[in-house]
């Protein structure tokens, strides 16, 4: 059966009617918030604690804009006898917002989960270097990073927890049997 000639004209505009006699919803920003989804990419921030200083962040950020310096300290041996280790310490993690595309690979990289989306927006500034954040302020946007979502309940346990489980049970069992053991002989 052939379409009837303007059919495709009178759906579009019985479409354009139905807009228009509906009242419009316009958020007023400043005056209230949007709802963002829960992992919405905002701002990065920085769990401080975390850091190795390894630079995987810098070295892969295909900006440039993440600045690490660091310096190398001697920890004392932590047993008599042993060994003194060195190990780096974080002086400067800054990242500079203006230059950072929000690719979020810096984060992905990360081996010891230092880095995460905080769903923070507000952070325009009216000087463009003031978009340079230092360690410090991008440690105040980690405690708005919201808790990771809740692990479904009927999901198959991770093989590695459930290799650890099955250790610790064959262990229990081993140390149940000894103490009957003893006791028959």
């Amino acid at each position: 059966m052939a379409p009837i000639p303007g059919s495709g004209l009178a759906k579009g505009l019985a479409v354009t009617l139905r807009t228009m006699t509906r009242k419009s919803v316009t958020a007023q920003y400043p005056d209230t918030q949007p709802e963002l989804p829960p992992r919405s990419r905002g701002v990065i921030g920085l769990f401080e604690e975390n850091c190795t200083v390894c630079m995987l962040c810098a070295r892969e950020c295909p900006d440039w804009c993440i600045y690490i310096d660091s310096h190398k300290e001697t920890v004392p041996p932590a047993a008599p006898g042993g060994r003194e280790r060195s190990r780096n310490v974080l002086d400067r993690f800054a990242i500079d917002f203006s230059l950072c595309m929000y690719c979020g690979i810096c984060i992905e990289v990360c081996p010891f989960d230092a880095l995460f989306w905080s769903p923070e927006f507000e952070y325009a500034e009216t000087d463009i270097r003031d978009l340079t954040h230092e360690r410090d302020k991008l440690r105040e946007w980690m405690w708005t990073v919201p808790a990771p979502p809740a692990l479904d309940p009927g999901a198959e346990e991770p093989k590695e927890v459930a290799a650890a489980r099955k250790t610790a049970d064959k262990l229990a069992a081993g140390q149940a049997d000894e103490p009957g053991q003893e006791g028959r002989a």
